[in-house]
This record gives C-alpha cells, structure tokens and sequence, in this order.
C-alpha cells in the first residue's frame, strides 16, 4: 500500500490520491501527542484523541511505501508533518530488538520498502544534508528497508516523483 503524507493542504488532496492508496493531510486539524504511549499500551496502534489521526498508526503501519511531501523547516519536516509522525508511534511496540546493529523498537507491522522524502522551499545545502540524515534515521527506527529524499524547487515537478 502506497500512503502519501503531505502538508500542501486539502486542494491538493484529489491530485494526490490518483497516485496512492491512501492519503493523510497533515493540515493542522488534529491534536498534538500528548506522549501519553496509550497507543502502544492501553488500545495499540490507535489514538484515545479522536480526532482525524486517531487512526494513523495503522495507515502508516500497513504503508509498503510512505511519501513524505513537506516544506523545509531548517533541515526537518514542517510542524504538521512532524505532529503527524509523531502520532505514529504506535506503528512499533514498547519492546525491544537490534536492527542495523543498533537497539530500536519492535515493529508492530513488519518491514516496508521505501520511505520518500519529498522537499520543498528554500535549503542550504547543510539543511539538505541534515533532511537526508534524518530521513534515513527515521526509515530505520520505522522498519523501512530504503530512503530517498528529493528537493524540489517547484511543486511542478512533484509529477515525476510521486
């Protein structure tokens, strides 16, 4: 399952979801993690905040590929890219295992393929190496056997990399 995360807003959201089978509109429209881990304890892989990511552990969780659309924040995903990943904890569990020679948590939905980072707005080129580093740490810790990041200069060429 292909699944596209973006922050471009909901006008975007026909054009994208031709390309993927499911989409998720970090428009700012949702509560922050509270941090409270009630979705890898109490009710795993969902959210007590019912709200339009209650549910997202799971879509994200059952993504073969995750597309990451978002705008450069000083080398790092905008702030409603970032409150959505960070409601995706519970794609993994409280346990423990080594994976790349390094301790990370128990995948709750297995491995997936690719985690594409897709950049837009201006970047220097330590920002860009910055994206590049944390998107592959994030691919890892999620269970994602590859990452790639692209800058682009124009939502135009959005085309060829979706």
């Amino acid at each position: 399952m292909k699944v596209i995360l973006h922050d471009l807003g909901p006008s975007m959201d026909g054009q994208l979801a031709a390309r993927c089978d499911r989409i998720i509109s970090a428009d700012g429209k949702f509560a922050p993690c509270q941090g409270c881990f009630g979705c890898w304890t109490k009710h795993p892989a969902e959210c007590f905040m019912k709200d339009s990511l209650q549910r997202v552990c799971r879509v994200i969780g059952q993504a073969d590929e995750l597309v990451i659309v978002t705008k450069n924040l000083y080398g790092a995903y905008s702030a409603d890219v970032k409150n959505v990943l960070d409601r995706s904890i519970g794609t993994s569990t409280p346990f423990s295992t080594y994976r790349g020679r390094q301790m990370h948590h128990t995948l709750r939905y297995g491995k997936h393929d690719l985690w594409k980072v897709i950049v837009y707005g201006d970047a220097t080129e330590a920002e860009k190496e910055t994206f590049r580093y944390v998107a592959r740490r994030n691919a890892l810790n999620d269970g994602f056997e590859r990452s790639e990041v692209h800058f682009i200069e124009s939502l135009a060429e959005l085309e060829g990399l979706l």
